[in-house]
């Protein structure tokens, strides 16, 4: 008598999404919220990955739910950053205990001084550590585009490489360069 009764896929289906939203939205919503900037971001794309698993008709080809999610997520954060506009000085502001817009220090100070001098002196040593800790071909690509202001095409035609190739070479140098020097960024 205590025998399964099979659902029809639809309610499979809606049972799987339902599962998902309950067992993952709040770890979910935790990973996205620490690489965006508001909450709201993060509601955006956490509502992108839940409006994704529910266009999928069939759910059970899914056989880790959680990476599926996860891996959802990432490329949505990643999709959201490439079309982010370029910041401006507001968005760096927040707003401190008293609620007073507050800005970075270093966005402040005027430049000038041998405090600045040895600030920028140090953090150029430290670029370029990292820099030179790149792959050469990365490095090559990354110090022809950005120091020496050659379009990736040309690059490609100069090195003889495709200009996927080299854009590849661009975009690791430019991700192990970000890696490396956040918490710098972070501080500044």
């Amino acid at each position: 008598m205590d025998e399964l009764i099979a659902l029809p896929p639809m309610a499979q289906r809606q049972l799987s999404i339902q599962n998902a939203v309950q067992n993952y939205g709040k770890r979910l919503f935790s990973f996205i919220r620490r690489r965006v900037k508001n909450d709201e971001d993060a509601e955006d794309i956490l509502q992108d990955v839940w409006y994704q698993l529910s266009s999928i008709i069939d759910t059970e080809p899914i056989v880790q739910m959680s990476s599926w999610l996860y891996r959802v997520s990432k490329n949505r954060i990643v999709d959201k950053q490439r079309k982010q506009k370029p910041q401006s000085l507001e968005d760096l502001a927040y707003e401190d205990e008293e609620g007073e817009t507050v800005f970075p220090e270093a966005l402040l100070l005027d430049g000038t001084g041998p405090d600045m001098e040895l600030e920028r002196a140090y953090l150029k040593e430290l670029f370029f550590a990292a820099l030179d800790d790149l792959p050469e071909k990365q490095r090559e690509v990354f110090v022809l585009n950005e120091m020496e202001d050659l379009t990736l095409q040309e690059i490609a035609d100069r090195t003889g490489e495709s200009i996927k190739t080299i854009i590849s070479r661009k975009r690791y140098a430019v991700a192990q360069l970000r890696q490396r020097l956040q918490e710098i960024y972070n501080e500044y």
